[in-house]
């Protein structure tokens, strides 16, 4: 596993976090699962979130990119774009995935784009779309999160 790269968020949303005693670029990360994985934010805000992985070390017994960790790519990108809906108040907790493999990647950087469908008081849902490095689609996905008041019990 490499560096980890710290995401572009808008200045604006930097600042909101700011207010509450918060270093938005510095807490930020994939998780631990996501840095096992070696999935890497390169572009963070609440219309698009980009991010990568690489195939190697993320592969089913086939060689092939396990659908599993597109599953991570996609939650990680689209829990992002709903945590930045949401704002400062708001966690983002994911309630529905649904992902279509559409090709098998054997090598190289899978790249995910998360953009929303929707986005709500309650509820952000956004298509994950993850390409091989020669631009074809890998996988589709859709991720709905719940968006609970960070002060909220349960």
């Amino acid at each position: 596993m490499g560096e980890q790269q710290i995401p572009k968020f808008p200045q604006e949303v930097i600042d909101e976090y700011a207010t509450l005693g918060v270093d938005l670029p510095a807490l930020f990360s994939a998780g631990h699962l996501g840095e096992r994985m070696d999935v890497r934010i390169v572009e963070a805000s609440a219309d698009r979130v980009v991010g990568t992985m690489p195939v190697e070390g993320n592969t089913q017994p086939y060689g092939l990119l396990h659908g599993g960790a597109s599953a991570v790519l996609a939650e990680t990108l689209g829990s992002v774009g709903a945590m930045l809906h949401g704002g400062a108040s708001k966690l983002a907790v994911g309630v529905d995935l649904n992902c279509t493999h559409h090709r098998g990647a054997r090598s190289g950087l899978v790249t995910g784009v998360a953009t929303p469908v929707h986005r709500g008081r309650s509820t952000a849902t956004y298509e994950i779309v993850i390409s091989d490095e020669n631009d074809k689609r890998v996988c589709t996905a859709r991720l709905t999160c719940l968006l609970r008041d960070v002060n909220a019990n349960g």
